[in-house]
């Protein structure tokens, strides 16, 4: 069975490793470790001349403005249709987040904060109990499809052990599964991860597409584990992944 490689101490995501998610190494920047690259070459672009048509120019010109307006509308229109089908249901209590550039959407809690974190593609967390977050990262791969990994236990007690923890902290994996949504496989996982002055209790969610592998991230402090974990279920089931 598949397994994911081993990865160097220096080169592990810092996501449980403090609570300012401060650190000179991150999972993303060292992504092509974890799995192969794909490339794509892009085809030259071209142009299509059209010669100028001996009926009325002006005429020629108007029809031509009245084909390109509508067809503006209708593309975006269409556009618009469809990055809004694939927008995580907004739910009371939280807000949404689409990114169509590199194709996915989830929910968090509202009134958590964005911040910047090198790195990381997205990071949403609480300002006053900075161990709630959430964070997403990618990496390309020339997967197909998560199974292609391995079996969710696997895979998820190589991530948590390999990947989301540092090797200071003591970890343990609660649970791991597989689900299909559209057509698209995840796996989620929970874990605890327990460092010297606290433990944070987390979850996972990880899929492949667009020649890249997902990982969204979220959790909190255990002591807050009662209160918040039906927050962060919603938050892995409505992570989603689409075709970009």
């Amino acid at each position: 069975m598949a397994s994911l490689p081993q990865v160097p101490a220096a080169r592990r995501a810092p996501f449980l490793n403090s609570s300012s998610f401060t650190s000179s190494h991150k999972f993303l920047s060292q992504g092509r470790a974890l799995f192969p690259c794909c490339y794509s070459r892009r085809r030259p672009a071209f142009q299509v001349k059209a010669e100028a048509s001996p009926i009325s120019q002006q005429e020629g010109s108007g029809r031509r403005q009245s084909l390109v307006l509508g067809a503006i509308t209708f593309f975006g229109s269409l556009s618009h249709a469809n990055s809004a089908s694939f927008a995580a249901e907004a739910k009371k209590g939280f807000q949404a987040v689409l990114d169509k550039k590199d194709g996915y959407t989830f929910l968090y809690p509202f009134g958590w904060q964005e911040v910047v974190v090198q790195g990381q593609d997205k990071v949403f967390k609480d300002v006053i109990e900075p161990l709630e977050s959430v964070s997403v990262n990618m990496v390309a791969t020339g997967k197909q499809d998560v199974r292609d990994l391995g079996p969710p236990q696997q895979v998820a007690e190589a991530l948590v052990k390999k990947v989301l923890s540092p090797t200071s902290q003591k970890t343990k994996l609660v649970e791991a599964a597989e689900r299909d949504v559209d057509g698209k496989v995840y796996y989620t996982f929970e874990f605890i991860a327990q460092a010297p002055n606290y433990t944070r209790h987390a979850l996972g969610a990880i899929s492949i597409g667009n020649g890249k592998f997902y990982t969204l991230t979220t959790g909190a402090n255990e002591r807050r584990w009662g209160k918040m974990k039906d927050k962060l279920h919603e938050v892995v089931d409505s992570f989603k992944i689409f075709d970009v």
